[in-house]
């Protein structure tokens, strides 16, 4: 998988622009992963064991509790990192399903394994850690978003931030993200112009 692996370095050295020998090492931990469509990945009560790097289709993490209710709250494609990530890093039982909505492809590096490269390459964990800071940044963002803002508000913000994403999700879904109605959503795309 050059092409996924190629895919990889670009968005790693996005986040930190590791040494060559910390590339070599990090690129060395990442096996070929797949999953059918409507696949759960990690379910709550388990712990997440694998960081995953999204090569080709669309997931979600997404909250179900006692009373049936359903909460989505991330969507991972191509090129991102996926899994629920609380999970893999405190080694703790999620409370987090992880989904594909359609056929996916990925990388995956063991927690085990991204642990040692933590430990004994400081540039892996600095990487590491700017990316956590920056997805920390963008949950907290949409914190304000679901908030403060209006249906329509986080409908722009949602597209303005993600354009290609009415393509990509199902709508059931984005609106279930953004804590409107359906129907309110679909009224919502015949308003707003994209």
């Amino acid at each position: 998988m050059p092409d996924a692996l190629a895919a990889l370095k670009q968005l790693v050295f996005a986040i930190y622009a590791l040494p060559d020998e910390d590339w070599v090492a990090l690129e060395g931990i990442w096996k070929p992963f797949s999953a059918k469509r409507k696949e759960v990945i990690t379910t709550t009560d388990s712990v997440e064991k694998f960081l995953y790097f999204v090569v080709e289709g669309v997931q979600r993490v997404y909250y179900f509790d006692e009373q049936s209710r359903e909460a989505t709250l991330v969507f991972t494609y191509a090129p991102s990192f996926g899994g629920v990530l609380d999970s893999m890093l405190l080694q703790q039982p999620s409370r987090y399903f992880y989904e594909t909505l359609t056929p996916s492809v990925f990388l995956r590096a063991a927690y085990s394994d991204l642990e040692k490269l933590m430990a004994t390459r400081p540039a892996i964990e600095n990487m590491i850690r700017q990316g956590l800071s920056y997805s920390l940044a963008g949950v907290l963002e949409r914190l304000v978003e679901l908030q403060c803002y209006s249906s329509e508000e986080k409908f722009r913000k949602l597209l303005k931030r993600s354009p290609h994403i009415l393509q990509l999700v199902p709508h059931k879904y984005l609106a279930n993200y953004l804590g409107i109605e359906a129907t309110n959503f679909s009224k919502l795309i015949n308003k707003v112009k994209i």
